[in-house]
């Protein structure tokens, strides 16, 4: 297994980036949460999290990302993902969870417990 590695840039207070890199996995995610969660504190207007150097992910690293989206529902902060690798884009896709991250904050029709349980289709 690939450690985590976690950075973050503030360059714009506005919008913290997360650099995502390594395997993002039950033993892993911790790290990644607890800065979600620093960050989701400060309710900023949005949250990037960058999956450039992503090599691998399981249910729990999925999971973060959905707290992270939940949690920004909850404080008005938009969760965005980028540089997103095919393989994460399957499994977003998949799970329902990129219509999920779609949803304007606010929008109460589903849950993150919803998406992952109704797995969006595809035409």
């Amino acid at each position: 297994m690939t450690p985590l590695s976690v950075a973050v840039d503030r360059s714009d207070p506005d919008v913290p980036l997360i650099r995502v890199g390594g395997d993002l996995a039950y033993t892993t995610a911790g790290p990644l949460r607890a800065e979600v969660d620093r960050i989701l504190v400060e309710a900023p207007p949005a949250l990037v999290l960058d999956f450039a150097d992503l090599l691998f992910i399981d249910s729990t690293g999925l999971g973060v990302i959905v707290h992270a989206w939940r949690e920004g529902q909850q404080g008005g902060t938009v969760l965005r993902l980028h540089a997103v690798p095919r393989f994460l884009e399957t499994i977003l896709d998949m799970t329902g969870v990129t219509g999920l991250l779609a949803r304007p904050a606010g929008d109460r029709t589903a849950t993150a417990e919803d998406a992952a349980a109704h797995p969006a289709s595809r035409a």
